[in-house]
């Protein structure tokens, strides 16, 4: 049996970077999981690569089909945006390993869905006034900023991800993302150690 990996912390740690140099690594041999969301594509995205873009009804339609196997809905200065996962044959634990951005509550529904054994996090750390300059940074890359997303997303990330929240889930240390090239040496170790 296979394991998926669950990659999640805060905005702004490098999530994405770091999970796009680990299905690099082809020892690894990671499959990739490309998450659903309903809000606008960004300046650079492609639908499919860092998510599958639709709309409040595609996500409706997936929910009466039952092939959601996590969500979460953000009331944002935008609207309500949705991020999910569909069982749409992209995990199958009987044939690979799977790579999966996410949160502490989809990991919690991973687990509910495929059992503690089968899912393993990856909790990437950054300092919180290092994150809150990368954001910034990102930000201003944008045609059009949103600088109010930013600040609601930034305190958002310190009630989801407390302390108690992450014990809860079984969370007891991370990786810290001080350096991009460490960081990922090390979760690679971590991800042979656990195969």
């Amino acid at each position: 049996m296979h394991h998926i990996f669950v990659i999640m912390g805060k905005s702004a740690t490098g999530k994405d970077t770091i999970y796009r140099r680990l299905l690099e690594e082809e020892s690894l041999s990671l499959s990739r999981v490309v998450p659903y969301t309903t809000r606008p594509v960004r300046d650079g995205e492609q639908n499919g690569r860092e998510y599958f873009f639709t709309d409040g009804e595609g996500y409706e339609s997936a929910c009466r089909e039952g092939r959601v196997i996590e969500s979460r809905a953000y009331d944002t200065v935008y609207g309500r945006w949705y991020y999910f996962t569909l069982d749409d044959g992209q995990i199958d634990l009987t044939e690979r390993d799977s790579l999966v951005i996410g949160t502490l509550v989809s990991f919690r529904s991973f687990v509910t869905y495929f059992g503690r054994a089968n899912v393993i996090p990856i909790y990437i750390e950054v300092e919180d006034g290092e994150r809150l300059s990368r954001a910034l940074q990102r930000e201003r890359r944008q045609d059009h900023p949103g600088y109010a997303e930013m600040c609601r997303r930034f305190l958002a990330d310190s009630a989801d991800f407390s302390e108690e929240n992450l014990r809860k889930a079984g969370i007891t240390g991370g990786f810290r993302n001080d350096d991009i090239d460490c960081c990922v040496a090390r979760i690679c170790q971590y991800i042979r150690e656990a195969g």
